[in-house]
Parts: C-alpha cells; sequence; structure tokens
C-alpha cells in the first residue's frame, strides 16, 4: 500500500515540514511511503469557468496533474496544515479550488479510485483547538467531495516553529499508529 504525506505549507524547512518528516518515517514501516511540499509544484489558480463540469477535466494543464496522479496512486493521503489566518494555506487552497474536475457534486467529473483514506493533522501557533478544528474541517470536507473516507484527525496547538515539534512527537506516532 501506499501513502502520500503532504506538507501543505509552502515552508519547507519549518514546523509542518517537521511533522510531514515524523509521519514519513512512522508510516515507512507499514507502507510506501512518498512526502510532498505542495510548493514544489507550479500551478495556476482556478479560473472560474467551469469548463470541468462539462468535460470533467480542467482548461489548464500544469502540476495539478502531477499531484493528482500521486493521489490516484495513493492508498491514504495523510494533509498536514498549519493555521494561516484561521485556514490552509493559500498554496493549499489554490489546489483544492483545481480539484473541482474531481468534485463529486457534477456529472461528468474525474474520479480518483474508490477505498482512498484520508487523515488530517492541523498546527496552529496559538492555544485555541477550534482554529485546528476549522482547518481539519476544510481538509475533511475536500476529501468528502473527492471520496476519499476521513478516517481520523490531529490538532495540536502552540506550535510555532520547529523545535515546538519535538515535545509532541509522542502524540503524532501514537496518531500515526491508527493509521
Amino acid at each position: 500500500m501506499n501513502a502520500l504525506i503532504i506538507n501543505c505549507s509552502p515552508v519547507r524547512n519549518g514546523a509542518t515540514a517537521e511533522i510531514v518528516r515524523i509521519v514519513t518515517e512512522e508510516l515507512t514501516s507499514k507502507y510506501t511511503a512518498e512526502s510532498i511540499c505542495i510548493d514544489d509544484f507550479n500551478f495556476s489558480f482556478c479560473k472560474g469557468c467551469r469548463s470541468c463540469h462539462n468535460t470533467a477535466e480542467c482548461v489548464q494543464h500544469d502540476d495539478i496533474d502531477v499531484i493528482m496522479d500521486k493521489f490516484e496512486n495513493a492508498d491514504i493521503i495523510v494533509s498536514v496544515a498549519p493555521s494561516y489566518w484561521a485556514d490552509v494555506p493559500a498554496q493549499f487552497k489554490a489546489f483544492i479550488d483545481r480539484c473541482t474536475p474531481w468534485c463529486n457534486t457534477h456529472e461528468p467529473h474525474a474520479k480518483l479510485s474508490s477505498g482512498k483514506k484520508g487523515y488530517t493533522i492541523a498546527l496552529r501557533t496559538g492555544p485555541n483547538m477550534k482554529e485546528c478544528e476549522r482547518i481539519i474541517g476544510t481538509i475533511e470536507h475536500f476529501y468528502g467531495h473527492l471520496e476519499i473516507e476521513c478516517c481520523g484527525s490531529l490538532g495540536l496547538c502552540s506550535i510555532e516553529y520547529k523545535e515546538a515539534v519535538e515535545p509532541r512527537k509522542t502524540e503524532i506516532i501514537d496518531f500515526c499508529e491508527n493509521i
């Protein structure tokens, strides 16, 4: 089985990246695991043209196709997202918007193979878990429209820098044991 772990932040060496590293390391013992950073891909914003509602394909051809191939090849998807003003980073939101061809609210729509399981880890600098819950809700909403089964989530508060992840490592590893 294949696991895809996504750093939903544009920062490749911060707290989110450190959590992605831990998750990837843990899942490698059970799965073929690959981690990616959303900022390693080049894609444009959704144009809102709705052509995909009729064709199940985007008029733009860029790295969204590459990312969606990775989604297709994964059995398990773990999205790790920090809070940017109480929601997912803009780069990840732009990716979500571009997944409209795979959205199950219109026909025809492109479809990922069935049986995929999705997990979410949200982190924020402050102490308010509601903000993590909002991020988790955004990603689970996205998973639902792609018909990826939501199987678990973890919210981590008071994590601003990479160094703040180490004291939470056991909690992250425990979460990975259920994946």
